[in-house]
């Protein structure tokens, strides 16, 4: 049953060259950033894996040609010579000019097979290229934005290093009047070194993630520009529905379809190998070596035709047949967990954005409160002699909301990129 299944699916796509078109280009229209879109773009003529994905595609076009041109028929050519000589006779010179032409004829079918199963093969490589860039996009982007992401969170850090320090000064201008005491003072320096301590780590951790990027586009910079986090963002549709059709679009699903159709054939190809083969051998050319000596030589003409019906093969066809079995239901078990798969990042994907950007509006909300909160402690503090207490949590509390903002803002950029990649990079 599950074969006739795939069997429909399969008759119902795309598979022909003359349909297959691919537009590279809607990437840069839902990354419109434009100094992402040149990292993307460096990317593509560097990157190892995708140099590589190119170089497996060039050798399934290879292997593609090798089985059209085993219909045709193979000719050869040679020069043959030889001396011989005879105590008390001549010497005798012999010469054979042979062209040779050998046909298999295709009875069973085995060479078309052959010559499907290398097409499915080159169109699976070609979607697995494609899935490689897909990936490579989506990776470049997650490392822009996470930098980006660093940037603002260094700035809120450093804004906030600011406000502790002039904390600390009230503190100790409090303390020389009486107003506070020495523990109150070192409650303030702490909370300053702490964010300071902040501010180093979150240097190392730009740090690593240039050099990931740069590891990942193939090529060393000096530093990576970058926009703010307020002038950018991923133009993709995030709140509408997508049609489960759309998944058909995505090329690890294709490269699954198409590996799974080469599989198909190659259960044909084993089949083919227990019926009989037919071959046709013919050879013409010029020789003297025909019982006299001749000068020029005569022409010599030979036609051969070979029938063979594989009897007893050690059991090695049906062996073939056996994997190759084996081998399609492998492909099949894949293409059934590619489409799961790609139904589920699509489901995450847009669940990933819409609670996101809910979440991100709360915190807004949350950061408004807590600058409120912070700006009344700090004056309850001076015009009272309440403890630190109470301001330090108050800053903990806002420098944490703000924090808090800047990472669901990069949950929603990572949910519109992961939903980029789940709809194949195809977000007509």
């Amino acid at each position: 049953m599950n074969k006739i299944i795939v069997t429909l699916i399969l008759a119902c796509s795309t598979i022909s060259v003359v349909a297959k078109t691919e537009d590279l280009t809607t990437w840069r229209n839902v990354f419109t950033d434009p100094q992402l879109g040149i990292l993307i773009e460096t990317a593509m003529e560097h990157n190892a894996d995708l140099l590589t994905a190119n170089l497996n595609v060039e050798q399934a076009d290879a292997g593609l040609r090798m089985a059209r041109l085993a219909t045709l028929p193979s000719v050869a050519a040679g020069v043959e010579g030889s001396l011989s000589k005879t105590k008390g006779a001549a010497t005798t010179k012999t010469y054979n000019v042979p062209l040779t032409l050998q046909w298999e004829v295709d009875l069973s079918g085995r060479l078309r097979r052959e010559k499907r199963a290398a097409l499915a093969n080159y169109w699976s490589m070609a979607e697995t290229e494609r899935a490689v860039r897909l990936q490579l996009i989506a990776s470049v982007a997650t490392h822009y934005y996470t930098l980006v992401m660093m940037d603002e969170q260094l700035r809120v850090t450093r804004q906030s290093m600011n406000n502790a320090r002039q904390t600390v000064e009230v503190m100790e201008a409090m303390k020389e009047v009486g107003m506070q005491n020495e523990a109150a003072v070192s409650q303030a320096r702490a909370a300053y070194l702490n964010v300071a301590a902040s501010e180093k780590s979150l240097l190392q951790q730009i740090k690593t993630t240039e050099n990931a990027l740069m590891v990942l586009i193939g090529v060393k910079y000096d530093s990576i520009s970058r926009n703010r986090w307020e002038s950018t963002d991923v133009c993709i549709a995030d709140t509408t529905s997508y049609p489960i059709e759309r998944l058909a679009n995505r090329p690890d699903v294709k490269a699954a379809e198409y590996a799974l159709k080469s599989q198909m054939e190659q259960v044909n190809v084993a089949r083919a190998a227990f019926y009989p083969q037919l071959t046709i051998s013919a050879s013409a050319g010029w020789t003297n070596n025909v019982g006299e000596i001749v000068n020029p030589g005569q022409i010599l003409l030979n036609a051969i035709g070979s029938l063979v019906q594989p009897l007893f093969n050690k059991g090695k066809n049906r062996a073939n047949l056996r994997i190759a079995k084996a081998q399609q239901e492998q492909a099949l078990v894949a293409f059934n967990q590619s489409l799961l798969v790609a139904g589920s990042e699509l489901s995450d994907a847009l669940s990933a954005c819409q609670l996101s950007r809910d979440r991100l509006s709360i915190r807004k909300q949350e950061a408004d409160e807590a600058e409120q909160a912070y700006e009344v402690s700090k004056t309850i503090m001076q015009n009272s002699s309440n403890t630190y207490l109470e301001v330090l949590t108050a800053q903990s509390a806002l420098i944490q909301s703000r924090l808090n903002i800047i990472s669901d803002w990069l949950d929603n950029i990572q949910g519109k990129i992961n939903l980029f990649k789940a709809l194949g990079g195809d977000i007509r």
